[in-house]
């Protein structure tokens, strides 16, 4: 019997540490509620903000008992938002919602009729949508969010808004019908402008660019991205986006230094935790820096957590090194599916013209002469006259500065020159200069990411605070006179 009971009691402490974790859960829910209570009183955004970081923290433990209690904390019962929010929840843990309300009711709650916690509740149960894949569920949830959020103009909102923006564009990119809310993200855009909505203007035109390119679009893209208000930087997570999709333009432009810069920032910028960001970041700065004719440092690909993800990128910047061609074609059709994947494909097709120039750079270090013949022999070249093809190619190359040779047509050669001293030239002037650009553009941005107390310049010191302050600094300084004595 003895057995029995203490089974007994070992079999109900797994079932009251289930039960204990969901009323936790509740508890922090309630604890962000009354945040976004005190910041909505108080017009304070960054209580907003703050609420909405726990709430990421939470977001694995989210159930559908646990969502069912905070919503009749937090909504009437009988109000449409509450019928329509409860509409998308699991029926399944009935049982635990049952346990959940009675727990709830006893603690008697007061309701909260704020725009702020029905706005936040529409975000919960979004994520909790998305987080189980229920991707239809969460269309409907997300539009009916937006058809509410066009009926308020609070700035507290503006924080929870952008999140739901975010969340509404990737229920739709799930599906595949991204392009269904390009008319929809234009008029939100407009709206949170005429608002003065920064933050929502900041996250929108991210959204935009986003659904421009995934479809393609980047002449659209770039014309909305030239003639949208300036972007002011209000969050680093959107910056670093708006960075890479610039980036993916001017590459498509073949602006290639501009794309350098904005890539290799946003990877700079992101945080740790978004690995998959900054890894697809650096995949399209290391094709960007091989179409420049640049070659990447081995540290690039060594980055913990990416090796694998850039390891086909690692094999084709050794091709365009050696300057291979064969082996940069075996590499492309290797890695074709993992290019395609990450659309850069186009891009490496551009890149064989960068291989052959880089073979031709050694080929004319290598010989002070070497016949025309020879040179499309180790090239590869498979053209139908391969010798007028590598003609024109170093012809080119001696245009554009590659290469310090000429070519005798009358013997089919090509003469190298001697190489001069690297010092002689304007080189190490500008790659000075743009060390320094570098480093006085972080000092501007670490200037303007510096954050003061609001209305610090307004508020004026008053007498009493005034003579306060004095007292404390004499007495500072009398401190600091006894402590100099007693060291001599």
């Amino acid at each position: 019997m003895t057995q029995d009971v203490e089974m007994k009691e070992q079999q109900q402490q797994p079932s009251n540490s289930s039960t204990s974790s969901s009323p936790s859960t509740l508890h922090h829910l309630k604890e962000i509620a009354s945040l976004i209570e005190t910041g909505a009183y108080a017009k304070e955004a960054r209580r907003i903000v703050r609420a909405v970081r726990l709430t990421m923290t939470l977001r694995r433990k989210l159930k559908a008992s646990v969502l069912s209690a905070f919503l009749n904390f937090a909504l009437s019962a009988g109000s449409e938002p509450f019928n329509r929010l409860i509409s998308y929840l699991p029926k399944e843990d009935a049982h635990e919602m049952e346990v959940d309300s009675v727990t709830s009711v006893t603690q008697a709650p007061a309701k909260y009729p704020l725009p702020e916690l029905e706005i936040y509740c529409y975000l919960l149960v979004l994520i909790f949508l998305i987080d189980q894949k229920k991707y239809n569920e969460a269309k409907t949830c997300s539009s009916a969010s937006i058809t509410r959020l066009k009926n308020l103009n609070r700035r507290t909102v503006d924080v929870l808004a952008s999140r739901l923006y975010s969340y509404y564009s990737l229920s739709y990119e799930l599906t595949g019908d991204l392009a269904e809310i390009r008319g929809n993200l234009l008029a939100l855009h407009r709206v949170a402008t005429l608002r003065h909505d920064e933050l929502g203007q900041e996250t929108l035109l991210n959204l935009l660019l986003r659904n421009y390119l995934h479809y393609n679009l980047y002449d659209q893209a770039e014309k909305l991205r030239s003639k949208a208000p300036r972007f002011e930087a209000h969050s680093n997570q959107q910056f670093c986006r708006y960075l890479f999709y610039l980036g993916k333009i001017r590459t498509i432009q073949l602006e290639y230094t501009d794309a350098k810069d904005s890539l290799l920032q946003a990877a700079r910028k992101a945080p740790a935790a978004a690995l998959g960001f900054r890894v697809l970041c650096n995949k399209w700065a290391v094709i960007v820096r091989l179409l420049l004719g640049e070659i990447p440092e081995r540290t690039v690909f060594m980055q913990k957590g990416m090796e694998n993800a850039l390891r086909p990128y690692f094999e084709l910047t050794n091709a365009v090194r050696i300057g291979d061609l064969e082996l940069f074609k075996s590499v492309a059709e290797k890695f074709s599916s993992t290019f395609n994947a990450d659309r850069t494909l186009n891009l490496i097709v551009r890149l064989r013209h960068n291989v052959i120039r880089t073979g031709l750079r050694n080929i004319s270090i290598s010989y002070s002469r070497i016949s025309l013949a020879d040179v499309a022999k180790k090239l590869r070249l498979d053209s139908a006259n391969p010798v007028a093809e590598a003609e024109s190619i170093v012809a080119k190359a001696i245009r554009d500065g590659a290469i310090d040779a000429t070519v005798d047509h009358a013997n089919g050669w090509m003469v190298s020159k001697e190489t001069g001293d690297i010092y002689s030239t304007n080189e190490p002037q500008i790659a000075f200069n743009s060390r320094i650009a570098f480093c006085l553009n972080m000092h501007n941005e670490a200037v303007r990411a510096l954050r003061f107390p609001p209305n610090s310049h307004k508020e004026k010191e008053s007498a009493e605070k005034r003579r306060e302050r004095q007292q404390q600094e004499q007495e500072l300084a009398k401190h600091i006179a006894e402590e100099d004595d007693d060291e001599f």
